[in-house]
């Protein structure tokens, strides 16, 4: 063979051999999300009431993130999100929960898929809503479902999914060295809670809450509804601690990043699905041994749920030119997973912008509940754009705004008690077109600063920059279109003009929870 041929065929197989050693090179991901989880709790953030080794072991093993929030917090508008890299208000239909979600926006998952990774999710993937292919066919925005793997739930509301058996049934699908991403969709702690049995079946006790956030009643109805939830918690966190021992059985665990997170905060009044600390602001931790550096440490940095699907492209070594996804507006992580660094990785101030549009039924002509806010340093800005609206829904159809629970019923049903009135008030009542919280003192964001003297040249300068970024983001609301986001119609039929249909008594009181497709069984919100 001539020695011209004989080089060009050496070089042709050794790039061959590139290309096949980088396919099997390419980083594992592993995508794990909690549907309603406040970030405080999980035992890494000093949580003493949940039972988290898995959390606990991924933050102390990789990074510890104390700012992590979603744009919008409320389930689909939130992982939609995720999905796309953009924030809630750049997404048209799907900024809203319950949406048709537009065709033109590709998923990171499937990007993945057509990229040679073996892409799959259990329990609860992009929902709720309706996703479907420009010519109707059907679509699921992260490929392949894995969850006819059943176990023997602890409560009745637990669901039955086994999750790790389902992860272990994805991974023997795959072939051999083909890197995935698979999707670990918790269905807790998403209400509804078998109520007491944090208790009864948790082992815990009402005194192991050290404090009940100060905008809810200290009552025993309110500290079972928190253990509650805590024990769902521990559910979520028990499988992820048993697909853990599976990545390590199978060799998989160093070079695998695993995520693990929420979807929004927890689903108790003046929390998911408003815009305050407990609502947007969510646990974060991120492992992955053979590429973070410095492994143990805590990052400062302002973390952005559509930061999610640029992180994932980059390890894949792909480009978002070369993806097909509509413009990303996040900002992929790798720098500050790969940094060492402690603290406040990124120089110069740091913001976010939240906010939400329509969440969920009962109020009149299926209003929402507009507002925008930012995120910057210690303080927090909200505008609501409609305060002559009920924030958590009409009073008349049941405040459906907010998940029901025990802690709801105990508000509603002392509403008219002096001493517990204030709590109603904070929760379930209106409230005015501007909010400020400093977050550094105030987490809880009792304290509305707005009209104080002394901060309103800091109010002016944070709406300022909120409204320039967000119409730089092509926000419609900002950009004179109000109206925008209420074109856009529940994908679930029977939700829409629920109120009117309530009050008309062509719904009863049973329908006034969330209203689901037949051939659905699971706990969606």
């Amino acid at each position: 063979m001539p020695k011209l041929l004989l080089a060009l065929v050496s070089t042709l197989l050794m790039a061959g051999a590139n290309a096949s050693a980088a396919h099997h090179e390419r980083p594992n991901i592993l995508f794990v999300i909690g549907d309603d989880i406040t970030w405080k709790h999980m035992g890494a953030y000093g949580c003493e009431w949940v039972n988290t080794p898995g959390f606990d072991r991924i933050a102390r093993e990789g990074i510890l993130f104390n700012r992590a929030y979603t744009s919008n917090a409320k389930c689909s508008p939130s992982r939609s999100s995720i999905v796309t890299g953009r924030n809630s208000w750049q997404l048209e239909a799907a900024a809203n929960h319950w949406p048709y979600f537009p065709p033109k926006f590709k998923s990171v998952a499937e990007v993945l898929d057509e990229n040679g990774y073996h892409v799959g999710y259990t329990g609860k993937g992009w929902a709720p809503g309706v996703v479907k292919h420009e010519d109707g066919s059907p679509r699921d925005l992260l490929v392949n479902r894995y969850s006819e793997a059943r176990t023997v739930a602890p409560t009745h509301e637990i669901t039955s999914i086994d999750y790790a058996e389902n992860f272990r049934l994805f991974l023997e699908d795959r072939d051999p060295g083909q890197p995935f991403f698979f999707w670990y969709g918790s269905l807790e702690p998403h209400r509804a809670y078998e109520y007491q049995s944090g208790v009864r079946k948790g082992g815990k006790q009402l005194s192991d809450i050290d404090q009940v956030p100060a905008f809810w009643p200290d009552t025993p109805e309110t500290r079972h509804d928190m253990l509650d939830y805590a024990y769902e918690i521990d559910y979520f966190d028990h499988h992820l601690v048993a697909m853990l021992n599976l990545l390590e059985a199978e060799g998989l665990l160093g070079n695998t990043m695993i995520v693990v997170t929420a979807d929004n905060g927890m689903p108790f009044p003046r929390a998911k699905a408003n815009s305050y600390e407990y609502s947007n602001h969510l646990p974060l931790a991120i492992m992955w041994p053979r590429g973070i550096q410095g492994a143990g440490r805590a990052v400062d940095d302002i973390i952005n749920f559509s930061d999610f699907a640029p992180t994932f492209l980059e390890i894949a070594g792909i480009s978002e030119d070369e993806s097909g996804m509509q413009p990303i507006e996040g900002t992929s992580l790798v720098d500050i997973l790969q940094s060492g660094k402690a603290g406040q990785n990124r120089p110069g101030e740091q913001f976010m912008l939240i906010g939400k549009e329509r969440h969920d039924i009962g109020r009149p002509g299926d209003a929402g509940y507009p507002m925008r806010g930012i995120v910057r340093g210690e303080f927090l800005y909200i505008r609501n754009y409609q305060p002559d609206l009920w924030p958590a829904g009409n009073p008349e159809t049941g405040y459906l705004a907010t998940d029901g629970g025990a802690i709801k019923t105990y508000l509603i049903d002392n509403r008219k008690n002096l001493e517990t009135y204030k709590f109603w008030e904070l929760n379930l009542g209106k409230r005015p077109a501007e909010e400020l919280y400093h977050i550094g003192s105030d987490p809880e964001c009792i304290r509305n600063l707005a009209e104080h003297p002394q901060y309103q040249e800091l109010k002016v300068e944070l709406e300022k920059l909120m409204l320039a970024e967000l119409a730089e983001q092509g926000d419609p609301r900002t950009l004179g279109d109000p109206d925008y986001f209420m074109q856009f119609h529940y994908s679930n039929a029977a939700q829409r003009n629920f109120y009117e249909k309530y009050l008309k008594g062509e719904i009863g009181p049973e329908n006034t929870g969330w209203v689901f497709p037949t051939d659905y069984d699971e706990k969606l919100d």
